[in-house]
């Protein structure tokens, strides 16, 4: 990629002493569709398709049949992906967000420890209905959702934080509210506030980790219809205080990072939304590197599961200590295994494969013994990498004390045409082949589009 393509020239100007909500808002408003290179539109039409596959698939899982049916129809309203009934933007951008997130495979951004696209996008694409916004503003205003949102992240959150703090539940109505206020357009105060009364939105806590409760699944949700009601409210004139992310009793000091927010410079670097990636495997990020090094033993050794004596797994810091990660079981629900290393990796040596179906094996006794002959250590190296680069090396001792081992410096992404494939599959399964091709033809020409609510309309079913 060429400098020129990953670093737009962005307008930077205001005082580097505002308050950080105003820096945000300066900046944001800085960046317009004139600033879109190849790169960037080409990187919001994956997290779209990613986005919208990802919720097909999760149509039919508990937690996405009750955020749905949360939603009060409405005559004239914001689709639901996947849904014939229309709703209040709130209700369809919560409904959405949680789809989106129903699989555990949305995007990632490593830096914030966040799940940007979930609550960016329905954000957008309930609000894109509520007045005519052209595809190339639409897209303009994704990439400044994840922008602020991965900003802050990267500001507040570490392995500390996160084990109680949901970094999403933090970031995203942040990201979502930057996304909407720059699609609606709101001047430099509104928009301030539009983030401010966002920070005051943020929460989530990671308990559900240890337990596997779905409270996970509708922290997206809370985060994207919060987004839509500050933007709301900031466009009604609501005033909030500058200083509600930065100040001494602001969301940096309460998270005990009082001096973060000058550490939030937004479209200083690369844009961030070029650092998401999407995962290959629907399972918890620090899951993502073990499991795919046990599939690479798995696959290249032809291994008999029953041989393995042990099984030695190493990962940074930041994994191993977020919550659920280190587990060992029993596993009660599928949350807690897509959650637990240990259980990613005893799962692939048995299967041979990662997808969906390896959650079926919760109480199969071949990935139980392999489990409890799993270890768990932090890699220096690795943590010092991270976030960067997130790696994770599997070691198995066999019967006959030989020793395996496979190394990953970093995860291994799931491919824009691997994105693209899922998307279709899912959309088709959906809509059929002719919705599914209109989806996918909207979204390939959305710069074009003098309305991107024709897309968020296709999404209607």
């Amino acid at each position: 990629m060429s400098s020129s393509s990953a670093r737009p020239s962005i307008p930077q100007g205001g005082d580097e002493t505002a308050p950080a909500a105003v820096r945000m808002a300066q900046a944001a408003r800085g960046f317009t569709a004139a600033h879109l290179t190849p790169a960037l539109r080409a990187k919001v039409k994956v997290c779209l398709r990613d986005l919208i596959g990802c919720a097909c698939e999760s149509q039919a899982l508990p937690w996405a049949v009750q955020a749905c049916a949360l939603a009060t129809p409405v005559t004239a309203g914001a689709s639901i992906i996947g849904q014939a009934q229309v709703a209040t933007p709130g209700d369809a951008a919560f409904a959405n967000a949680v789809m989106g997130h129903g699989l555990v495979r949305e995007d990632m951004h490593a830096g914030s420890i966040s799940h940007l696209g979930i609550v960016v996008l329905p954000t957008v694409l309930a609000l894109a209905q509520t007045r005519t916004v052209s595809g190339a503003d639409f897209m303009a205003a994704i990439v400044t959702g994840y922008e602020l949102g991965a900003q802050l992240g990267r500001a507040v959150m570490d392995a500390g934080v996160a084990r109680i703090h949901r970094p999403t539940g933090v970031a995203g109505p942040v990201a979502g509210a930057a996304a909407g206020a720059h699609l609606l357009g709101l001047d430099e105060a509104a928009f301030t506030s539009a983030l401010a009364l966002a920070a005051n939105t943020t929460a989530g806590f990671n308990q559900w980790a240890w337990t596997g409760g779905s409270e996970m699944f509708f922290q997206a949700g809370f985060a994207a219809r919060n987004a839509v009601a500050c933007v709301a409210l900031a466009a009604a004139g609501a005033f909030a205080s500058p200083n509600a992310i930065d100040g001494e009793a602001g969301l940096c000091a309460a998270l005990g990072k009082p001096g973060a927010g000058t550490r939030i410079r937004p479209f200083v670097t690369s844009p961030e939304i070029l650092s998401v990636y999407h995962k290959a495997v629907p399972a918890c990020n620090f899951a993502q590197t073990p499991a795919l090094a046990a599939l690479q033993l798995a696959r290249s050794r032809h291994l008999d599961p029953a041989r393995i004596a042990a099984v030695d797994i190493r990962v940074p810091l930041a994994g191993a200590r977020y919550p659920g990660c280190d587990s060992h079981g029993p596993y009660a629900n599928v949350l807690q295994g897509k959650m637990s290393i240990q259980y990613n990796v005893a799962a692939a040596l048995v299967a041979g494969d990662i997808t969906e179906r390896n959650f079926s094996r919760l109480d199969d006794p071949r990935v139980a013994r392999l489990v409890a002959r799993c270890s768990l250590a932090v890699d220096d190296a690795f943590t010092a990498a991270y976030p960067g680069l997130q790696g994770g090396e599997v070691a198995i001792v066999l019967d006959d004390g030989s020793r395996h081992s496979a190394r990953l410096d970093d995860v291994i992404h799931a491919a824009d045409a691997d994105v693209t494939t899922r998307f279709l599959a899912a959309t088709t399964a959906t809509y059929g082949a002719a919705r599914a091709d209109a989806i996918a033809a909207a979204i390939d020409g959305l710069e074009a589009l003098p309305d991107a609510g024709t897309l968020a309309h296709l999404l209607r079913a």
